[in-house]
């Protein structure tokens, strides 16, 4: 037994061997290609992590701090990235286990990108892999649906000569280009400018809020109804839900089992850019943010906004990228692509995947409210409730317990502590953020579409100038909606 034990071992550590050389420069002439371009390490997983985790939903806090009040709307933050942090452990924990089974039956995995729905199925059966494949799929493909209707949201700020379904035509073409991207390992340069990116934006948002103060008569309100409280919970809900692409992230790095913490750590740097940016933005201009989604539209234009808009453009571009790249690897392996070594070919074969989403986008282009409801019905079971249900179906018996290849922590309680937290983490999320959240995010979205239809040309754009009244105290108003409507809305253009 301990002769077959050591041979397992071998095996393990053998393959990722493998891989890590793999991933280093044998010359001078790769090095430099392969500094910006083949990254696999612990720190390019962290960067990967926390630029992926932010992005444009950092516009949208102020807003969902608006529907909550500002101390619910601080301890929904502390308390979802906690859950969130949890849940990205325990598919790295089923990550892991998967693996390592796989690699004892002598499958090599050097040219194959592990997915969390084979990860459902090595350890689970095919039940779970078509459950776990519908709900990933879905939430990453508006994921990406998103990302298009921020970037049209935000051009918009510094050249409004186009309308926003017109900017969603351009930049849909724009992050088309991404098919050329092959995997994860290739994000190296644009996860650490990412981060540079959104830290920028973040703290532009914070001292830009802080200087211009509070507006004349400013009211903090909320929270007044349960519609905009659970709507705004579950957008924090999707802000902290970015580990989706978990699996091909720690696929991507040489040492897959060193991913443990990296989310919780990245998760902590995240909360340094989202908490302050939510608060400062809604001390200052309070249930105003209730008709403005977009926290720059409140703002008044400098070059330090055009800047950071610009900056945010960029970012949701690689964003759309993780997104859309394990959607990519789906089609391929759908198609027989997957293994093809011509770069070219498996751009072709990837274009398809980019039209849905194109046209997704411009059909429901609702900014802020599309958040909510993604939260609450895919967010919340991709990567909260099958995780965590899946743990503990795989470590049900005593004996997958005991041959463990992950042991929970002592800190954790071992199996009894994880279980306990599993348990809490399902029925909270079933009931908090599924149930009330998706009924209120419904509502809401719901409400955008009857308000302003399907298709709409410039969603929250402000009316003719004729109609518009001069901005008050020098902001660049953008909607002549009352300031405490109910819903999240606008008059439409």
């Amino acid at each position: 037994m301990a002769s077959s034990d050591k041979v397992v071992e071998t095996v393990i550590v053998g393959n990722y061997v493998e891989m890590e050389t793999e991933g280093k420069p044998k010359g001078m002439k790769s090095k430099i290609p392969n500094l910006f371009w083949h990254g696999g390490s612990v720190y390019d997983a962290w960067f990967s992590c926390a630029s992926n985790q932010v992005a444009q939903v950092l516009l949208t806090l102020p807003y969902s701090f608006s529907q909550l009040g500002m101390l619910s709307g601080i301890l929904f933050q502390l308390f979802y990235g906690l859950m969130g942090s949890w849940t990205a452990y325990l598919i790295s924990i089923l990550y892991v286990e998967y693996r390592t089974r796989k690699e004892r039956e002598k499958v090599d995995f050097r040219n194959h990108v592990i997915q969390w729905f084979e990860v459902l199925d090595g350890l689970l059966g095919k039940h779970w892999r078509n459950v776990g494949l519908a709900f990933n799929c879905t939430f990453l493909l508006f994921g990406s649906v998103i990302q298009l209707i921020a970037c049209a949201s935000n051009i918009y700020y510094i050249n409004d000569n186009l309308d926003k379904r017109t900017w969603t035509y351009i930049f849909g073409a724009c992050c088309a280009t991404t098919v050329f991207i092959p995997s994860f390992h290739n994000y190296r340069i644009w996860s650490f400018l990412g981060l540079i990116m959104t830290t920028y934006t973040a703290w532009y948002l914070t001292i830009a809020s802080l200087l211009h103060g509070q507006v004349e008569g400013v009211k903090h309100s909320g929270p007044t109804k349960l519609v905009l409280y659970f709507t705004g919970a579950t957008n924090i809900l999707y802000t902290f839900g970015g580990h989706a692409v978990t699996v091909e992230i720690m696929h991507a790095m040489w040492k897959p089992q060193k991913f443990k913490a990296i989310y919780l750590i990245a998760t902590l740097y995240v909360l340094t850019l989202t908490l302050p940016v939510a608060a400062a933005v809604y001390w200052a201009f309070g249930d105003m943010l209730l008709d403005h989604s977009n926290a720059f539209s409140l703002l008044p234009r400098t070059p330090f906004r055009d800047m950071a808009v610009i900056l945010m453009l960029i970012h949701q571009f690689i964003t759309f990228g993780f997104a859309c790249t394990p959607l990519y690897f789906v089609w391929e392996k759908a198609i027989g692509m997957h293994e093809c070594k011509s770069l070219c070919k498996r751009a072709a074969a990837r274009l398809p995947v980019v039209v849905p989403i194109w046209f997704l986008a411009i059909i429901f282009p609702f900014f802020g409210p599309i958040n909510s409801t993604v939260g609450s019905l895919l967010v919340s079971f991709t990567v909260y409730v099958i995780p965590a249900l899946a743990h503990i179906f795989t470590f049900r018996s005593a004996t997958a317990r005991e041959n463990a290849v992950e042991q929970p922590s002592k800190y954790f309680g071992r199996w009894v502590g994880t279980y306990t937290i599993n348990v809490f983490v399902v029925v909270w999320v079933l009931i908090v953020g599924f149930g009330f959240g998706g009924w209120a995010s419904m509502t809401n979205f719901i409400h955008q579409i009857d308000t302003f239809g399907l298709f709409t040309k410039c969603y929250q754009c402000p009316p003719p100038a004729s109609a518009v009244s001069p901005p008050l105290h020098g902001l660049n108003a953008t909607t002549a909606a009352p300031l405490h409507h109910p819903f999240n809305h606008t008059h439409s253009a």
